[in-house]
């Protein structure tokens, strides 16, 4: 599988954001999978998205370490519109690369337009989304992978498999989306600076 020419067709968080509000005013979203319900999800991702651009705040620290950061990135992130997850986490992954000094070059790309890229790089057997692929675009070798959510927002969901007999998914998703907007995005971004660290660790073993 070749993720250069991938990430090359692949689109920019820009790009994207034009692409999810478009579909949605043709009462679609992103991927194969098209119903009602996918739709009204979209919508209420858009808000999500929305409000998290205007409001995502990246600590100082955190800017000092990525306009340092020496080596070049690319980030290729397969999720969908339609995903709670994708909305929580792709604008706090725009904004560390914004924040990068343009050393991490971002592209997204939908699940199902490539389906052997997730089939490849699943978590644990299930093609769980988000997933942010970090590679080498010369050699299309993956250096690092993350995802599909921050280690506490995965516990939740996994109580939550445990426990569907009681705990169910409208609870599940009230716990989840309210776990997101109290941690305002501190999860996220301390996971993926430790990313770049353990990217660049490879990176200088390697050479």
């Amino acid at each position: 599988m070749q993720l250069n020419k991938i990430f090359k067709s692949a689109l920019s968080y820009r790009e994207y954001r034009e692409l999810v509000d478009s579909l949605v005013a043709g009462g679609k979203t992103t991927g194969n999978s098209q119903s009602e319900k996918l739709v009204e999800f979209t919508k209420l991702n858009v808000q999500r998205m929305n409000r998290l651009d205007k409001t995502i705040q990246i600590t100082d620290q955190a800017k000092v370490f990525l306009e340092r950061n020496g080596s070049d990135f690319h980030w290729l992130l397969i999720g969908d519109a339609w995903c709670g997850d994708c909305a929580q986490i792709f604008p706090l992954i725009n904004k560390i690369a914004e924040s990068s000094n343009m050393k991490v070059n971002l592209r997204i790309v939908s699940r199902d337009t490539y389906p052997k890229l997730i089939e490849t790089y699943h978590t644990n057997g299930a093609k769980a989304i988000p997933k942010l692929l970090v590679f080498d675009y010369e050699t299309g070798e993956v250096i690092c992978s993350w995802g599909p959510r921050p280690n506490p927002a995965q516990e939740i969901m996994q109580n939550w498999k445990e426990n569907k007999d009681i705990i169910s998914w409208e609870d599940f998703e009230k716990e989840l989306h309210l776990w997101y907007a109290k941690d305002r995005g501190e999860h996220i971004i301390n996971e993926l600076i430790n990313l770049i660290k353990k990217c660049e660790e490879k990176i200088i073993l390697r050479q």
